[in-house]
């Protein structure tokens, strides 16, 4: 069963993957992408403050973060041992305006209670996704804000979700947001966008600057980083809007109630 492997997943992960679950983001490698799509997120979310919903928390790293912003925040999480380091966190943070609490976001009591609420990398762990969103979609006020940040199209087959899924037992989904859009509209949700990672832009930046020859001089430098800047924002807005036709990226969907 999918979520009885979310409920063991610390006890198989060790005390290694414990402590680098528990130390979040900076503990991965790739937090640096994290951290720029918890700032994307804070964009799009109303400003504290605000009371807000962190579904499949996981240790608390998110919700903390979101509490140091101001946010009044409850954190939930299916398996126990995540809230009890998420619980860590907080003490660690002396944070007094967030609360962990286990639920299953399948199957929350809440109802018109919430601002806001967030979905980070947790939904395309669900068992029934549709019955996530409309748990999400009962708990928010009228007005209220949902933010996604999940994988798209072929999450599910590359290596490190198979490895997953075979050691741990957990779910791996593909999340694209045009499934998110469509299921949210069926629920109710009155407005959708979609957003593409902003990492993914500035990687791709990176790339295409790589391969140019920079010139000397000066003003040829000069020249040379406005051509190439104009260039990077046309090619990168032309790619946006290709993805944002198929929607097969993984990206930021926001929902509104």
């Amino acid at each position: 069963m999918p979520k009885a492997g979310e409920l063991a997943y610390l006890k198989i992960a060790g005390e290694a993957g414990i402590a680098f679950a528990t130390n979040k983001p900076y503990s991965d490698p790739a937090c640096g992408d994290s951290m720029i799509a918890i700032g994307t997120l804070r964009n799009l979310l109303p400003a504290p403050p605000v009371r807000m919903l962190d579904l499949g928390c996981g240790t608390g790293w998110t919700s903390c973060m979101f509490a140091r912003m101001g946010y009044d925040v409850i954190g939930q999480d299916i398996a126990p041992d995540m809230i009890s380091c998420a619980n860590h966190n907080k003490a660690r943070e002396q944070l007094v305006n967030v609360k962990f609490v286990v639920s299953d976001y399948e199957s929350m009591p809440y109802d018109s209670e919430f601002d806001c609420a967030m979905f980070f990398d947790s939904l395309h762990h669900a068992e029934d996704e549709y019955l996530a969103l409309e748990m999400v979609y009962r708990a928010l006020k009228p007005g209220g804000v949902l933010v996604t940040r999940e994988p798209g199209d072929g999450h599910s087959v590359q290596e490190h979700s198979i490895r997953a899924m075979q050691e741990f037992g957990v779910t791996e989904k593909d999340m694209p947001p045009r499934k998110i859009v469509a299921m949210a509209r069926q629920i109710g949700f009155s407005k959708q966008h979609v957003f593409q990672f902003p990492d993914g832009i500035v990687k791709r930046y990176y790339r295409e600057k790589e391969n140019r020859i920079r010139p000397d001089g000066l003003l040829a430098r000069c020249v040379y980083d406005v051509h190439n800047w104009l260039y990077s924002m046309r090619r990168f807005k032309a790619l946006e809007r290709a993805a944002r036709a198929k929607h097969s990226f993984g990206g930021i969907v926001r929902l509104v109630k």
